[in-house]
């Protein structure tokens, strides 16, 4: 993989993570730098890991662990 290949994937990575957890956290009127905030990013990740890469799917899937 070139630098170019990986700093573009790595970029669509951090943009796809940034924008649920903004969108999650407006939505649910939560601070970004509280602690909900970084429990939130934290499992934002686990689920990006998990197969949910795109800022809707995780956004959807925040949403269904919530129901939980």
């Amino acid at each position: 993989m070139s630098a170019t290949s990986f700093s573009n994937s790595l970029s669509e990575e951090v943009d796809a993570l940034a924008g649920a957890l903004y969108s999650w956290c407006a939505e649910h009127n939560i601070k970004l730098r509280s602690q909900q905030g970084l429990s939130i990013a934290s499992i934002a990740i686990d689920l990006y890991h998990a197969g949910h890469q795109t800022q809707d799917a995780l956004l959807v899937a925040l949403h269904e662990r919530e129901l939980h």
